[in-house]
């Protein structure tokens, strides 16, 4: 059992159950369980095509998982592939035979995207309604598939990216503009592969595993509109900010002179499959499982998480304060894991992402409880622009700052989380996982 485990057990224990639920989530096995080849039939979650009817098949999308994804369908497929093309992230790479991998950027879009993007466009301008079209969707694929509607240029979209992320805009938000300023998003890229068969398999990066949300919804019809666009903008205060090039067209769809993205009954997604391979509740569920294993008494709190960062940080530091004064969700050992993607309002100027402000903002409620441990960290292995995926802290970190002369307090107020964790040597460390499923976060409570 985990009662009477060292400080240093407990953050060891922490670190083990976050491996196990990331290898819960590997694309490759979870493409596996969903696509499979008997003789010429393809099954799809049940359903049933005949590789006979098919004159081409092609495999594209993009993805921090894209390369594992697409190295599972080769497996599958082998020689049947006709031509693929996948972008991903830098380093989010793996050998393929028959699939185009572009490494581009990511969380900002560049030209390697762009150009890549370009050539899965005319690719898909080539099939037609005797060919199956494959498409990888995983998180990061927003930014990893730039491609801006005529009139708008990748360097007004790499501003309006910067923008949102620094509001504290949330993702859904964050998507809705995209996709109405890019040929692929909002149900593009289905419209670009109309009338082939279109598969497309989905590793959700979003809470609540929306379709249109994931990867922007490039084959599911879109829900959000031009005036949608307007909305947000005004909310965060973004209206004068933004690139005049993206602020016209929105203004000319709400008049009507611009059409809207393809929403649902639009003919164009009757010969659409979309399948969700793998989210957030099989990382978390899998925690779970370890947790047990470890003697833990797990605690599932929410998949859902989101909101400002620092404020869900407060409330999960409470949990582990009730446990620790009345036994209560549960008593100790315990460990309460939650899911879903929290957002930051970027006012400093330090570097740091969600998850290790997460931790950093918590340690400060956490200070001085003796048997507590939180660690969180983004399940691609990143988090913000950083190589770190995430950080641990426990009821010490605060006074071991201090020591050190890190003053934790303006290192939170300057968002530079990386840099507190980086001298603490207290990183959550994975390198790329191929995989992104949000994010993971774990509070112990010993």
């Amino acid at each position: 059992m985990a009662t009477g485990k060292s400080l240093h057990q407990l953050r060891s224990d922490g670190m083990e159950i976050f491996t196990y639920a990331l290898k819960a989530v590997d694309p490759i096995e979870a493409i596996k369980r969903c696509l499979k080849l008997e003789g010429e039939d393809l099954k799809v979650n049940g359903k049933t095509y005949s590789l006979r009817d098919y004159e081409h098949i092609s495999v594209i999308g993009g993805g921090k998982a894209g390369a594992s994804m697409a190295l599972a369908v080769e497996e599958i497929l082998g020689d049947r592939i006709t031509k693929g093309i996948i972008n991903v992230k830098y380093g989010y790479r793996c050998e393929l035979n028959r699939i185009k991998l572009n490494e581009v950027g990511h969380p900002l879009p560049n030209q390697k995207g762009a150009s890549g993007a370009g050539e899965i466009v005319g690719l898909l301008e080539q099939m037609g309604s005797n060919d199956l079209v494959i498409c990888l969707i995983s998180g990061g694929m927003s930014a990893l598939l730039p491609s801006p509607v005529e009139g708008i240029s990748l360097k007004d979209k790499q501003k309006m990216t910067n923008l949102l992320l620094d509001s504290g805009a949330n993702i859904n938000e964050i998507n809705a503009i995209r996709k109405h300023i890019s040929k692929l998003k909002g149900g593009g890229l289905a419209r670009l592969a109309y009338p082939s068969t279109l598969i497309a398999f989905i590793l959700s990066d979003v809470v609540g595993d929306l379709l249109d949300v994931i990867g922007s919804g490039p084959t599911v019809p879109d829900k959000s509109t031009f005036s949608d666009c307007m909305v947000i903008l005004r909310k965060y205060n973004l209206l004068n900010k933004t690139p005049a090039s993206i602020k016209d067209r929105m203004q000319r769809g709400i008049r009507g002179e611009i059409e809207e993205t393809p929403k649902s009954g639009n003919p164009i997604f009757e010969k659409t499959h979309n399948v969700i391979i793998g989210s957030n509740i099989i990382a978390v569920k899998a925690a779970e499982r370890r947790a047990r294993e470890l003697g833990f008494k797990p605690f599932i709190l929410s998949t859902f998480i989101e909101g400002e960062t620092r404020e869900v940080a407060k409330v999960h530091a409470a949990i582990a304060k009730e446990i620790v004064k009345t036994n209560h969700p549960i008593g100790p050992p315990a460990c309460i894991i939650s899911g879903g993607e929290t957002t930051v309002t970027v006012r400093g100027k330090g570097l740091g992402g969600r998850n290790q402000e997460f931790v950093l903002a918590s340690a400060f409620d956490i200070q001085g409880l003796s048997d507590v441990v939180v660690i969180s960290g983004g399940t691609d292995g990143t988090d913000g622009p950083t190589d770190a995926a995430g950080a641990i802290a426990d009821g010490d970190t605060v006074r071991r700052a201090h020591e050190l002369g890190l003053e934790a307090t303006a290192y939170l107020e300057d968002n530079d989380s990386y840099h507190f964790f980086e001298k603490l040597g207290d990183h959550l460390t994975t390198g790329p996982t191929n995989t992104n499923v949000m994010d993971l976060r774990l509070i112990l409570v010993g």
